[in-house]
């Protein structure tokens, strides 16, 4: 399971769309953003 942004060629056919909040709200859970993509870094989400 992965933090996409919208558009990555990485995401599979289970996705579905979140927004911006459930996204900062899954990556402080722990969930792994994209290392493609990198929806953190759009998201302003500093670790």
């Amino acid at each position: 399971m992965a933090v996409h942004a919208g558009g990555c060629g990485l995401v599979g056919g289970r996705s579905r769309p979140i927004d911006r909040t459930q996204a900062l709200r899954a990556l402080a859970d722990g969930i792994t953003p994209c290392p493609v993509c990198k929806p953190d870094v759009d998201l302003g989400y500093l670790t």
